[in-house]
């Protein structure tokens, strides 16, 4: 069973826990900002909440777990109700995935917040492990949230902002042949050779973005010993 998974297996709490989060975050960031330029369809089908049940994909969490990303359940925008609508409709495609973004900096901010103060330490070995755990993969599936959800292939974020500044030509042509965009997208997933020199290029992003953080708060806070923490995290080093 651990193998079938991405993660391992006694980590699971703290990936469920962690997922609730970021793609509520993510799919509130969307009907939020969609409500606010105009367009109540998310908020008549009560996607403007921070109500987990009502984002939550089974096949895009699943995913997650076997895979390494998912997604959640897409927000029904209706751009015809914006006043711009080509701007406001790249705006709120944009804010999924810069929430995810920004949850990471909040996550890393907290996690520096508690070493700075000593909390982090203070407690149990059991209570130490646990923080570990659950600020880690918050850091880390936001930002591979963050750079998955930019790749400009549909279902994603990014394709959705690539296809508002495209000719209306081209994006027809594109819409009327998107399934078999979302075919090669699912093949690039599932093929490790595929997924080896597409996607994995692309989500190895997380690192340099994941080590600026850490530039940035190290030079606000004291600085902390990643490498031992990645240690503790999994008895090797993680940091790649």
């Amino acid at each position: 069973m651990e193998r079938f998974l991405w993660f391992p297996l006694e980590d699971l709490p703290f990936i469920v826990i962690v997922l609730m989060l970021v793609f509520t975050v993510h799919e509130f960031a969307h009907a939020y900002s969609a409500y606010k330029f105009g367009d109540d369809t998310a908020y008549k089908e009560g996607r403007v909440t921070l109500n987990p049940m009502v984002h939550l994909d089974l096949f895009g969490s699943i995913l997650l777990l076997v895979a390494g990303f998912g997604w959640a359940k897409p927000v029904p925008v209706n751009t015809s109700k914006f006043k711009n609508r080509r701007l406001m409709s790249i705006i709120v495609s944009a804010v999924g995935p810069l929430s995810n973004l920004l949850m990471a900096f909040v996550g890393m901010l907290i996690f520096y917040i508690l070493h700075e103060t000593g909390l982090l330490y203070s407690a149990s070995h059991g209570v130490y492990m646990a923080l570990v755990h659950f600020f880690w993969y918050l850091i880390i599936i936001n930002l591979l949230l963050f750079v998955f959800n930019f790749i400009p292939l549909p279902p994603l974020d990014g394709y959705r902002i690539v296809a508002e500044l495209l000719p209306l030509r081209i994006r027809y042509k594109i819409e009327q042949n998107i399934h078999w965009a979302m075919i090669i997208f699912l093949l690039f997933v599932f093929i490790p050779p595929l997924r080896a020199v597409t996607l994995d290029p692309i989500l190895s992003l997380q690192g340099p973005i994941f080590l600026g953080l850490i530039n940035f708060f190290d030079g606000i806070f004291s600085p902390l010993n990643w490498y031992d923490i990645a240690m503790d995290f999994s008895g090797q080093n993680m940091l790649r």
